[in-house]
């Protein structure tokens, strides 16, 4: 919660959002949950303006079994439903499977990646 205020003052000048979402099990739940604050983040960049956004699908290693396909398309899925309720088009966002502690397809393309 102490992350609101910060994140409304950048979002207010902002072009473009990229939205982070959990993969691990537990952890996406919490954050897409009615009070998450994948939800809250993502009504904020809406009403703030942000037309254009990005999901980045982080912690594919910690999926089961790691870099799950299915899972990705599951987080996709929910994650595409609730933008769309809010007023995105989720045709027209990105939606991108990465591994922060890994590295995996942030820099460049990983093979690893569904």
């Amino acid at each position: 919660r102490d992350f609101i205020k910060n994140m409304i003052t950048g979002t207010s000048q902002a072009d473009c959002a990229v939205l982070i979402v959990a993969a691990g099990t537990g952890e996406f739940e919490a954050g897409i949950s009615k009070n998450g604050q994948t939800r809250e983040h993502a009504l904020l960049a809406f009403t703030l303006g942000v037309k254009q956004l990005i999901v980045g699908v982080n912690k594919m290693d910690s999926t089961e079994p790691p870099y799950s396909e299915s899972r990705f398309e599951e987080i996709k899925k929910e994650v595409g439903n609730y933008i769309k309720k809010i007023g995105y088009n989720p045709a027209t966002v990105a939606f991108v499977p990465i591994s922060g502690w890994h590295g995996d397809n942030m820099l460049e393309p990983s093979d690893k990646m569904p």
